[in-house]
């Protein structure tokens, strides 16, 4: 019996915990490259050895929750994506009433959002009934630079995470657009507020604030969408009904989780 075919079978028996934690990284390790990597760029970047991740893609792979590339490399499966659907899924029905709730409250588009490869997509949304309105595409995948709701998404991150994500010099869509060290500049204040706005830095006339919400899928993102003639005079009132709606949220969540009717609520804006 060779020493790869012994540490194979002694893996299960002793290091279990060990063999979960080195899938998680591998996985994790493609979900930042969502167009795959070589077996020998995995490895490295895990820091295990060939034989090791090549055995644990194997089992993943037999899972559907990794496949092979074309020629050579690996990616996330369609197995692991079918569950984050599913996820998602169950997020979206939580949010859905609540996020219509808001909408209708506001008169303006709102959507939840959340980080898929390294962008924001938006996974659910209320366009605004106002004659001048913004219309969001659902799926839409922007730069995270460039967004209210990416940007408050990227305050999960390490600044050095960050750079990482980003070039030395990211796209710029419109003359508002940051920089990266302007960027950066802004994560002190985002972290600690859990709130990003997006003044014409997408689009332009068009202006966003973004509030950061936890779910058990991980950091989402809950936005107010609107013109920018309208978002300067009625910003305070966005940033109180984002709030109410978080506090809100975790309760529809929590009651979710529980098995729970989830409580019935209403945002209230204060003038």
């Amino acid at each position: 019996m060779n020493a790869d075919r012994a540490q194979s079978i002694q893996e299960p028996r002793c290091g279990g915990i060990q063999v979960i934690a080195r899938a998680s990284a591998i996985m994790r390790c493609l979900a930042a490259q969502p167009r795959g990597l070589s077996l020998t760029t995995i490895a490295h970047v895990v820091g295990l050895p060939r034989s090791t991740v090549q055995r644990i893609i194997a089992a993943l792979e037999a899972e559907d929750m990794i496949e092979a590339l074309t020629g050579s490399g690996y990616r996330l499966g369609p197995g692991f994506h079918q569950l984050v659907h599913q996820a998602h899924g169950d997020i979206i029905s939580i949010a859905q009433t609540a996020l219509q709730q808001l909408g209708d409250q506001l008169g303006e588009t709102v959507a939840l959002s959340c980080i898929r490869g390294q962008q924001s997509t938006v996974i659910s949304r209320v366009i605004s009934k106002h004659e001048l309105q913004v219309v969001i595409p659902l799926g839409q995948s922007v730069p995270m630079h460039t967004t209210a709701d990416g940007k408050v998404l990227l305050s999960t991150l390490s600044d050095e995470q960050i750079k990482q994500w980003l070039t030395s010099t990211p796209e710029k869509l419109t003359t508002h657009t940051l920089s990266l060290s302007a960027l950066l500049k802004q994560m002190p204040d985002i972290r600690r507020e859990g709130i990003a706005v997006d003044i014409e830095e997408h689009t332009l006339n068009v202006n966003a604030m973004s509030i950061l919400i936890p779910t058990l899928m991980g950091s989402h993102a809950v936005s107010v969408i609107a013109p920018a003639v309208r978002f300067k005079r009625r910003r305070t009132e966005y940033r109180s009904a984002l709030k109410t709606f978080k506090k809100h949220f975790m309760l529809l969540q929590s009651a979710s989780t529980n098995e729970q009717s989830p409580p019935h609520w209403q945002v209230r804006i204060s003038h």
